[in-house]
């Protein structure tokens, strides 16, 4: 083993290769950057979410590295269409929560973009009907 190779020293002795340190440093700035994008997709959904679910990669250190990450929202329609829009509301907030939303994050905020319009058009048709005639 070259010196260039055996420059990371790890708990237990265990040497890295500057390759594998290299691998276990992207890990590390994937890792943070998908806390940090569930953590905010949690906090805006508030109580319509079930927490966070991470998938995990081992690096060469043997350490686990999140590496891909979901929230779960509850996507149901409110008692009211009143309701449904503030639920469609957060939904479409919840999703564009992050600086950099996924293709599944932009299409939760088109399924909620859908469902605001439809509210939108429940709220609008029940006040033309309420209208009086003259």
């Amino acid at each position: 083993m070259s010196s260039i190779q055996a420059i990371g020293a790890v708990g237990g002795g265990q040497r890295l290769t500057a390759v594998e340190l290299a691998e276990i440093a992207e890990l590390a700035k994937r890792d943070r950057e998908v806390r940090v994008h569930e953590a905010q997709h949690l906090a805006a959904a508030g109580s319509m979410a079930s927490g966070i679910k991470y998938t995990y990669e081992t690096g060469p250190d043997g350490k686990l590295y999140a590496v891909g990450g979901s929230v779960q929202i509850r996507i149901t329609a409110g008692a009211t269409p009143e309701e449904t829009l503030a639920i469609a509301r957060q939904i479409r907030s919840a999703a564009d929560a992050p600086a950099d939303p996924s293709g599944q994050d932009r299409m939760v905020a088109a399924q909620a973009g859908q469902m605001e319009a439809q509210a939108l058009q429940q709220i609008a048709s029940r006040a033309g009907a309420q209208k009086p005639k003259g």
